[in-house]
């Protein structure tokens, strides 16, 4: 609930005028009972013995006008607390996209993509509905049970002990019924991310699937999921759909009640037609706004639920935060590994053990070894996507832990493996790794990511539209546009994690030439699967198992290191490739 309360300081106005106008109209909802009986007694019943229709004549514009002021009211409160509620929604949403953006490939790890996505999408929607919920009916619904209570034994004390009794007893069924669904609603929401996360797996693979023929395999393991969900959601619908029958059961027996013991007061003058038509009203207006009371709280209930699940990701730490070091920079030395091991989450081994590798500037590093290796855990700890779990990794002879995150990612350009490509032009692109970049600085990064040519095929060249995730251009062609995208910003530091791993023999060796006459002489590391790719490198690091099996040069390895050989021998059956 500390959420509610945070992102409400911001909207004080509106969650205070909201409550405030609904106030209002409850009070006006619980002067009509009372006028209505005045008509009933004085304008058409016999209390004064003569009836005097021009009371009801009277009285009926009051109606009219508490009708008018009540409906004023509510419009108004419901404009206040919508406002606050969409309002609270969108800076929610905002403060928690901006926090995943500051996650840690083992932050996201961790929280998962799905279940992020559940948060910013689902749960906020919810936590939305809870706020205007809250400052709509929260306090409404009390007023009036409270207030229809007090009223009754002003209009008649010797028949409002029905609703002493019938009040306590429909508060027990409400809040009983909801403090067995509160807990359910939680499980409910986790069995949604799971929905979500299987959803979203099929989506990215649908290729896969259906190259596969897995369709029905995949249709029957969604279903299994998705009914697990329904299963919950029904077992939970039962349980609150005793609210109504119950309360009604209450209510119409207190109503029964007023009406028998009421009729038999009014044979001896003790209750008139007006009290007992006015404490039915009453009794009335507290059945309705116990209903109410009971969705509001089950909606808040929902809210406080996914209102903890966001709060959970707000205030989770990122392991991003820059620790000062008195560390002096070395720009001999670009990248030190020393005695670095990483161990995942829940892992029951070490992705990396006591890695110690020393890349001075300017140098080419080719990294290699089968899959699990560590290859790509191993470069994504220079920019800081994972941590090291023990040793330290320096850059420019500093650990990079005591560099601010934007400067160390200044400094690291990386092409991931998977080639990512955004919604926009090539341009728009490319000026992620310079936001200022000129036309030529672009040309120029894409004539050595070997990108040049079918982009000036393309119709507006550096306009010509990229689609979401770049399906309108194929494998090799989105590689080289974000080789050419970590290009432009010239980085002291340039990653390639197998990202010519599409591009055919002809060009990777064309963009390693390329690369090679940089003139500002970055340090490269490349991963790969070819040898081809990485045997002209300044030094070559072998990884089995997350350990080092072998560095050094090409020849080298070669004749001392048997994994490389093997890896080597198994691509050329002994030939050599330039």
């Amino acid at each position: 609930m500390k959420l509610f309360f945070r992102y409400l300081k911001i909207y004080k106005k509106e969650a205070f005028l909201a409550p405030l106008f609904k106030l209002l109209e409850a009070c006006f909802d619980l002067l009509v009972p009372v006028v209505v009986a005045y008509m009933i007694d004085y304008g058409i019943g016999s209390v004064s013995g003569v009836a005097d229709k021009s009371i009801v004549f009277k009285m009926f514009p009051l109606l009219i006008l508490l009708g008018v002021v009540g409906l004023s009211c509510t419009l108004v409160a419901q404009y206040f607390s919508a406002r606050a509620a969409v309002g609270c929604a969108a800076v929610l949403r905002h403060d928690l996209f901006a926090h995943m953006q500051r996650f840690s490939y083992a932050d996201t790890d961790r929280v998962g993509t799905s279940a992020m996505v559940t948060r910013i999408t689902s749960d906020v929607n919810q936590v939305q509905s809870g706020i205007n919920m809250t400052l709509r009916l929260l306090l409404r619904s009390p007023i009036i049970v409270f207030g229809a209570v007090i009223m009754a034994f002003t209009v008649n004390a010797s028949l409002a002990w029905i609703f002493a009794v019938a009040v306590p007893l429909l508060a027990v069924i409400v809040f009983s019924i909801m403090l067995a669904g509160m807990p359910l609603y939680k499980k409910i929401q986790g069995k949604l991310d799971e929905v979500t996360a299987k959803t979203r797996s099929t989506l990215e693979g649908v290729r896969v699937v259906r190259a596969f023929g897995m369709e029905e395999r995949q249709t029957e393991s969604f279903r299994e999921t998705n009914d697990s969900h329904t299963r919950l959601q029904k077992f939970t619908g039962r349980i609150t759909a005793l609210m109504n029958p119950l309360t009604f059961v209450v209510v119409n027996g207190a109503l029964v009640a007023i009406i028998y013991f009421g009729g038999l007061r009014a044979e001896v003058g003790g209750a008139t037609q007006g009290e007992i038509i006015a404490l039915t009203n009453y009794m009335s207006q507290i059945l309705v706004e116990l209903i109410k009371l009971a969705n509001t709280i089950f909606t808040v209930t929902k809210a406080a639920a996914c209102a903890n699940r966001i709060d959970a990701v707000l205030q989770s730490e990122v392991g991003q935060e820059s620790i000062p070091s008195d560390a002096a920079e070395d720009p001999s030395v670009a990248v030190r590994f020393d005695n670095v091991s990483l161990t995942y989450p829940n892992a029951a081994a070490p992705a990396l053990s006591h890695i110690s590798l020393s890349v001075p500037a300017g140098q080419t590093v080719g990294i290699i070894g089968g899959t699990g290796s560590g290859k790509s855990t191993l470069v994504n700890m220079i920019p800081r996507f994972y941590d090291a779990t023990e040793g330290t990794v320096y850059v420019f002879g500093k650990p990079v832990c005591s560099y601010p995150i934007d400067r160390l990612r200044g400094i690291v350009g990386i092409v991931p493996q998977k080639a990512v490509l955004f919604r926009g032009t090539i341009r728009s692109n490319l000026q992620w790794g310079k936001a200022d970049a000129t036309d030529d600085e672009i040309w120029e990064a894409l004539r050595l990511a070997q990108a040049e040519e079918f982009v000036r095929k393309k119709e507006g060249c550096l306009d010509a539209p990229v689609e979401q995730g770049g399906r309108n251009f194929s494998g090799g062609q989105k590689q080289r546009l974000t080789i050419a995208r970590a290009l432009v910003g010239k980085p002291p530091i340039l990653i390639l994690d197998d990202s010519a791993s599409a591009l055919d023999f002809a060009t990777d060796a064309r963009l390693r030439h390329a690369l090679r006459s940089l003139d500002y002489h970055p340090t490269v590391f490349i991963i790969s699967q070819r040898t081809s790719s990485i045997h002209a490198a300044d030094q070559i690091l072998v990884l089995e198992d997350g350990e080092t099996a072998g560095r050094g040069t090409h020849e080298e390895l070669l004749s001392a290191c048997p994994v490389y050989r093997e890896i080597h021998e198994s691509q050329f059956k002994g030939g050599e490739t330039a």
